[in-house]
């Protein structure tokens, strides 16, 4: 893991690619959303991969890791209701909602595997903080 780059992990690509698809869908969305759903829904879509890149670079750090890879987790669940309110307002298609969330429920699940188990992301060569 110590040779990779953030970028090569599999759960910040699907991050990125998620955020980059809400964002093209959201801007269909109203004019009237700019200031809220449409920000809201962008800002926390992107910061999933930014948490991942900031977890990434603190892997020498146990629970700094974990943290931040919890942040990344509460921003794809934060994700998740800004969706649910675009479906609700006719903004998207249910299909559009189904790819979207079928997407951010995989990379949950990818962040709450380097949760559960921070010591396949960890540096080897450091000693982890508990």
């Amino acid at each position: 893991m110590d040779n990779q780059n953030f970028r090569n992990l599999t759960v910040y690509k699907k991050a990125f690619e998620l955020a980059m698809q809400i964002f093209e869908i959201s801007k269909t969305f109203p004019k009237e959303e700019k200031y809220s759903l449409t920000d809201q829904i962008r800002r926390s879509s992107r910061a999933i991969a930014v948490c991942v890149a900031e977890a990434y670079r603190k892997r020498n750090y146990q629970a700094y890791f974990v943290s931040k890879t919890s942040d990344a987790d509460m921003e794809n669940s934060e994700t998740q209701v800004w969706l649910d309110f675009a479906l609700s307002c006719n903004y998207i298609k249910r299909e559009e909602f189904q790819n979207l969330m079928t997407r951010s429920e995989e990379v949950g699940k990818l962040l709450n595997h380097m949760m559960e188990y921070p010591e396949k992301y960890l540096r080897t060569n450091h000693k982890v903080e508990q």
